[in-house]
């Protein structure tokens, strides 16, 4: 929005769809990083992930009890163990090896008796056992250099352990993106029952988890009085991919945002957004090619203003795809702006997408109860929405 002295000011908000392709298209894909396990967490394959070994690396027993050759009864001829020497030798009809889980099988082995299907005595035993039977052959699994999993999979706990034990230490991956939090404001207060004249921050402990849902790496927030100096110092102090600034985005008198960003030589991509909640939000981009990311203080128009730009900025940081919306109907008829997006909090049902109510833009009420938002575009008389999805599960998104 542009103020001009004595008149009425003029509406240049940037549409809210095409908010979101900005701020998809601003950021670059970080560079691939060979990572540790930890580190490579919750980014994506940056290149297939390859077997370095054949799995299983050797045909082994796959329950505890006996490897066996030929037909019962069997003399017991030796134990293997996992991790301990394999049998040495063909194993010859009529014989068997004790085993274990895991240890390789010896050559000439048919099956393997699980100890409940066997008995015996003074070292010779009976049951039965199909052909095959509980053996699982070298590279039954994948062979070796076979691909496995395709570029751009989530590094989730089960590909880490697939990557262990395919043979990797390291992984070839889009790290997460790291977000640092600035949250301003003399009236702020980081913990406790707020006195008079403050108000409980609610921002800060709601941006972390929303980072790490949309990819991102957050940084513990940093609370700063209001004031231009102590914001653009931390703003040439900070080391992050990302910087998201909430409380200073709109115009009043203690919103510093603009100023510092202009004395920096800062390029604003956005300066507000056709949206409601959450009109007063700003994208930039700082001289070292690091994004900023404008909040209102408000804590639904935050909320709101996260989804719009943070998220897709921090999907392209980490080389994934632009989110793509779910299209449902509503359950019953909602008022549209008419030259602004309306974002609703709404919760999925059997009849459509219900609203929760507690729409204003300093409650997170409503947002709470919602697993969505609905997207009513300006003007909106009918018909499927778009629904935006809320981070309401732990864990990087889809």
């Amino acid at each position: 929005m542009t103020v001009v002295s004595g008149v009425r000011p003029v509406r240049t908000d940037v549409p809210w769809d095409q908010a979101r392709r900005v701020a998809y298209r601003a950021a670059a894909p970080l560079p691939i990083a060979d990572l540790p396990f930890s580190g490579a967490y919750g980014g994506r394959l940056a290149e297939p992930l390859h077997a370095l070994i054949p799995l299983p690396r050797d045909d082994v027993a796959a329950m505890d009890g006996y490897a066996v050759a030929g037909r019962p009864p069997w003399r017991v001829v030796g134990q293997a163990l996992a991790g301990g020497l394999p049998h040495g030798g063909t194993l010859r009809s009529g014989t068997a090896v004790e085993i274990g889980t895991g240890a390789p099988v010896p050559i000439g082995a048919e099956a393997v008796l699980p100890y409940e299907a066997a008995t015996g005595v003074d070292g010779v035993i009976i049951g039965e056992v199909e052909p095959g039977r509980h053996i699982r052959r070298r590279g039954e699994d994948c062979a070796r250099g076979e691909p496995v999993l395709a570029a751009g999979t989530l590094v989730t706990p089960v590909v880490l352990g697939l990557a262990a034990a395919l043979g990797h230490d390291l992984l070839g991956v889009r790290p997460r993106p790291v977000a640092e939090v600035l949250i301003t404001g003399d009236e702020v207060v980081p913990r406790g029952v707020p006195g008079p004249g403050r108000v409980r921050d609610a921002v800060g402990p709601m941006l972390p988890g929303l980072i790490a849902w949309a990819g991102g790496e957050p940084l513990p927030p940093v609370y700063l009085p209001d004031g231009e100096t102590v914001l653009a110092r931390a703003l040439a102090d900070g080391t992050g991919d990302v910087v998201i600034v909430c409380g200073a985005s709109s115009r009043g008198p203690a919103d510093h945002l603009r100023d510092v960003l202009t004395a920096f030589g800062a390029t604003v991509l956005i300066d507000g957004v056709a949206v409601r909640p959450g009109h007063p939000q700003l994208l930039a981009r700082l001289p070292d090619e690091r994004l900023l990311i404008g909040l209102p203080g408000n804590p639904f128009a935050a909320l709101a203003a996260a989804l719009t730009l943070l998220a897709p900025v921090l999907r392209a940081l980490a080389g994934r795809p632009e989110a793509m919306g779910e299209s449902a109907a509503l359950a019953v008829p909602i008022r549209s702006h008419p030259a602004d997006t309306r974002l609703v909090a709404v919760r999925r049902s059997a009849r459509g997408a219900v609203p929760t109510g507690y729409d204003r833009p300093g409650s997170l009420r409503g947002p709470a109860l919602a697993d969505a938002l609905a997207v009513l575009p300006p003007g909106w008389d009918g018909g499927p929405v778009e629904l935006l999805a809320l981070p309401v599960e732990p864990g990087p998104s889809q």
